[in-house]
């Protein structure tokens, strides 16, 4: 069942976003519905601010007021009809998902990506100064060496000597295999 579980979007009053967090951990709890809420999170962000007297203080902003994100799986097993919406939904400061009255609406996966509320760890097998083949793209088949990695967006930069110059190339990491010889 937790493999169905995707992150929905829920509206709360300005300011309750906190409020409705824990109390949908506490009803979670008590309920023993951990296999069907699997996480909850208010995004916030550090945000420089400056101070009256002209000092600097860093402040926690919430990326986006009035919203909490949960990660659900949405029941309908002919018992309980959406118990887990039911939970959300009932929750007091929630006005409701983003979506239908009837039915929300789940992110993409390219939604949550984008919004970082998921951290997905990847494992990379290459380092710089590795000799790697490229297995993708318009330079798929070019064998060249790893200059720069960058793990966050998980690209890195591949010299390839092309025409006798070495020429670097950008690349997902996707895009690389380790090179047999």
């Amino acid at each position: 069942m937790p493999n169905a579980a995707k992150w929905f979007i829920v509206h709360t009053y300005s300011g309750y976003e906190n409020k409705v967090m824990d109390s949908l951990k506490k009803t979670v709890e008590n309920r023993q519905m951990q296999d069907l809420i699997l996480d909850i999170s208010v995004p916030t962000e550090m945000v420089v601010e400056i101070t009256e007297d002209g000092k600097k203080k860093e402040v926690e902003h919430k990326v986006f007021p009035g919203y909490v994100l949960v990660k659900m799986t949405l029941t309908d097993d002919g018992k309980v009809p959406n118990e887990s919406w039911y939970a959300v939904r009932n929750i007091r400061g929630c006005t409701g998902f983003v979506g239908t009255s009837t039915e929300p609406i789940p992110l993409t996966d390219e939604e949550v990506a984008k919004l970082g509320v998921e951290s997905k760890t990847v494992e990379v097998s290459f380092n710089i100064g590795d000799t790697v083949q490229i297995t993708g793209g318009p330079f798929d088949g070019y064998i060249g060496t790893i200059d720069s990695m960058n793990l966050d967006e998980m690209r890195m930069t591949v010299i390839v000597s092309m025409f006798g110059r070495e020429t670097p190339v950008e690349l997902e990491m996707s895009q690389a295999q380790l090179a047999n010889f």
